[in-house]
């Protein structure tokens, strides 16, 4: 796992499972990962007839201020699915 450092202070996955359920509703999010590399499962009913790239933008919209600034708590996500239970 590679380092990145950055100010945030808190555990990044809650804050990252937080965002993602507080704004996809009906969300629950699976969070896993470190050092700036998150991999990410969300299940909603929101997603249902929605395309791949409709579902992740909704997802990303929800962490985009985690993943903003040079010193950014999320640097990347490896890995985005999104379910419909």
């Amino acid at each position: 796992m590679s380092v990145h450092l950055t100010s945030f202070q808190g555990s990044i996955l809650d804050a990252v499972k937080k965002a993602i359920e507080s704004k996809v509703e009906s969300s629950t999010a699976e969070v896993t990962g470190g050092g700036g590399h998150y991999n990410i499962v969300v299940t909603s009913p929101v997603f249902a007839g929605k395309s791949m790239l409709e579902s992740q933008r909704l997802v990303y919209s929800a962490i985009a201020h985690l993943m903003a600034g040079n010193d950014a708590p999320v640097h990347a996500v490896d890995s985005l699915k999104t379910r419909v239970p």
